[in-house]
């Protein structure tokens, strides 16, 4: 099963983020010209949250407050769930599948930000895995090699 480090070093995207003293309305603005569904919450080179599409939903939309007014320091999810370069897909999507969460950031051995995955991002790579093996198999088994 394919690691995080090669789907980071196979994926040339800039990681997106913002500051905990941004405005939401400037976070939402960046997600959608990016057409991406969450943000690192990044204060210089330390991580200190992640701001998703979940948390625009769940945590200002009921608050009645303005997107305008509203930094991301108060909505972002802190000490978001981290994966290491080592970490295998099906590490990782059971771990955001378990604490029911759609973003991962990725960090080295230096506790550093190298990027960011999604569930579709490693489902996608899942498939992907899944279909060269079905491929090999039918191969084998056509050839008639026992």
């Amino acid at each position: 099963m394919k690691s995080l480090a090669k789907i980071i070093a196979e994926n040339k995207a800039p990681v997106i983020t913002v500051k905990p003293d941004d405005r939401i309305s400037s976070a939402i603005k960046t997600m959608n010209e990016k057409n991406i569904g969450a943000l690192l919450v990044m204060d210089g080179s330390t991580l200190v949250g992640i701001l998703s599409e979940r948390d625009l939903v769940r945590k200002l939309l009921p608050s009645g407050n303005s997107a305008k007014d509203t930094l991301v320091s108060a909505i972002m999810t802190e000490r978001p769930y981290c994966a290491d370069l080592k970490k295998t897909v099906e590490a990782c999507i059971a771990t955001m599948s378990e604490h029911r969460f759609r973003h991962l950031p990725v960090l080295d051995e230096k506790n550093k930000v190298v990027g960011i995955v999604s569930m579709g991002d490693l489902v996608k790579e899942l498939i992907k895995e899944q279909a060269f093996m079905i491929d090999q198999f039918e191969r084998f088994v056509s050839a008639g090699t026992y």
